[in-house]
């Protein structure tokens, strides 16, 4: 069936989800004399809870869902995707990420590239990798943007509290050069090591801040022969990183199969690697393996991406729902939001199905969230008393990073299970209507055993693989991201027009505007 729409559950879906939009729905009230509600909607594995409780589910209308997604062919879908067939379609490509991090993997270059990864960090963690001239590297700056810049600055940021001291790693993604300015302003180029994380090694925002460090090295250090012993390239177009001047032994690839935003776990992971060491990078590595042979070998009832996945298709196709806030009550995951809103919105940003057709349902919500408690003195309000729709993903961590820390930490989880239980059962004032909580607001809470680069691995695919059940359910790819390229195209033209004189081409009155009064306060 190309359509979910078209189904039979969905049709039963449609008239299930009725009940719970009735003015006496309580989503509280399901757990009354049901003492085993959480039991019967929770699953934990590997370290990691998802409790799932607090949402609109009834046995019948989780059966529907489980329904929906043998219908719509999932388990052939996962089956292929693990199996390596060209899934995306549109650029006849398989997408074998999860080959990254299968230490059984058949494709032998993902063990020797890791190898690789391995035998610099211990290099730059002993000393021995040396700048032109013979310094110890001190700083590594990792120039990339998107998937080559977003996942490795997340896991850095995860575990600053113990990542290495020396070499330090930096990260530069805006084209705006005071990022890259600021980022040098304090940086010593005889021990600055750069790594140009870029898949095509074209992308425009890489490719202008690469450009301004070169320029920035061989100004201090000018010679040519510099360049070999401060770049190191992550790339596919290995032609050109070698015509920038990177030297063949600093190379290293990254493969059609591996698109931006699932690309951590390939080489563009090099710089978490040098943070956290190679045995942490390893263990974010097997955690996202527990988390792949979770979702390839469980029952889709009991399968963790699975039953999230098929919330959000409840949710935006019975409940016009557009958004999802995430929000992680851990300091060091406040990047996570950020990291999720490329996987999901970049992923599932779609309008046309794998048919060529327009979808038939409301498809690629707006990811958005940031890290708890700020969060309750930020947008809360909204969440509680607004009159959006928002399904919520609550995500803590059960030990704290220090045993001293164990009562404020307590506070951290009190703040986080409290709020998820305020937003389900609300609040009435009939003295006060302007404090009226109207609750029925439902959340997923997913737990971490503790904050480890093994329980982040598992956390981060269990995302990854709830995006491609979303994507199986609406028949959509998940893998290219046209309307990007469509962007950077564009962009292009007006760069072409903003640096020639006269105008280059005949944009719409705003665009023409905007450049004529650039250029008129540029002179």
């Amino acid at each position: 069936m190309s359509k979910p729409t078209q189904t039979l559950a969905w049709r039963n879906l449609l008239r299930e989800s009725e009940g719970f939009k009735t003015p006496d729905f309580r989503l509280e009230d399901l757990f009354a004399g049901d003492n085993n509600r959480f039991d019967r909607f929770s699953i934990s594995t590997d370290h990691l809870l998802l409790d799932y409780s607090k949402n609109y589910l009834t046995e019948q209308s989780f059966k529907l869902l489980i329904d929906l997604a043998n219908e719509c062919k999932l388990p052939t879908s996962i089956a292929a995707m693990f199996s390596g067939d060209k899934i995306n379609y549109s650029e006849n490509r398989a997408a074998l990420h999860v080959a990254l991090r299968d230490p059984d993997s058949d494709l032998s270059e993902v063990g020797e590239t890791l190898d690789k990864i391995s035998g610099l960090v211990e290099a730059l963690h002993d000393g021995n990798f040396k700048g032109h001239g013979g310094t110890q590297i001190t700083d590594v700056v990792n120039i990339g943007i998107g998937g080559s810049n977003l996942g490795p600055v997340l896991l850095c940021e995860a575990f600053a509290d113990f990542v290495n001291e020396i070499p330090h790693v930096h990260f530069v993604s805006n084209i705006d050069p005071s990022h890259l300015r600021s980022t040098l302003s304090s940086l010593n180029p005889a021990s600055t090591l750069f790594i140009i994380a870029s898949k095509s090694f074209t992308t425009i925002e890489t490719q202008q801040n690469a450009e301004m460090a070169r320029l920035w090295l061989l100004n201090h250090l000018p010679d040519e022969r510099a360049l070999s012993a401060h770049f190191i390239a992550i790339t596919e177009n290995v032609q050109a990183a070698q015509e920038f001047g990177i030297s063949t032994d600093n190379l290293f690839p990254i493969w059609d199969w591996v698109g931006g935003r699932y690309s951590l776990w390939s080489a563009v992971g090099l710089p978490i690697a040098i943070a956290i060491g190679m045995k942490n990078f390893r263990e974010l590595l097997a955690g996202a393996h527990s988390m792949d042979q979770h979702f390839q070998r469980t029952a889709l009832h009991e399968n963790m991406p699975v039953i999230m996945g098929l919330l959000t298709v409840l949710y935006t196709g019975f409940f016009n729902s557009h958004s999802t806030a995430i929000v992680p009550y851990s300091q060091r995951l406040k990047l996570l939001p950020t990291y999720l809103q490329q996987l999901h919105m970049e992923s599932l940003g779609k309008s046309v199905d794998v048919t060529g057709g327009p979808v038939s349902t409301n498809t690629g919500e707006i990811i958005w969230g940031t890290a708890g408690t700020d969060a309750q003195h930020s947008y809360f309000q909204l969440l509680h008393q607004g009159t959006r729709f928002i399904p919520i993903d609550f995500i803590a961590v059960a030990k704290p990073m220090f045993n001293k820390e164990q009562e404020q930490h307590q506070y951290l989880l009190a703040n986080c299970f409290g709020q998820s239980l305020s937003l389900m059962r609300g609040h009435t004032d009939s003295e006060a209507p302007h404090k009226n909580v109207p609750g029925n607001k439902p959340c997923n809470t997913l737990v971490l055993e503790e904050l480890s680069p093994y329980n982040l691995g598992s956390l981060i695919a269990l995302y990854e693989h709830k995006v491609f059940v979303q994507s199986a359910i609406w028949n959509i790819n998940p893998f290219d991201q046209w309307g990007v390229e469509f962007g950077k195209n564009v962009a292009q033209e007006v760069f072409d027009s903003l640096s020639k004189n006269p105008v280059t081409i005949d944009f719409d009155a705003s665009t023409n505007g905007l450049i004529r009064f650039i250029k008129k306060w540029n002179n």
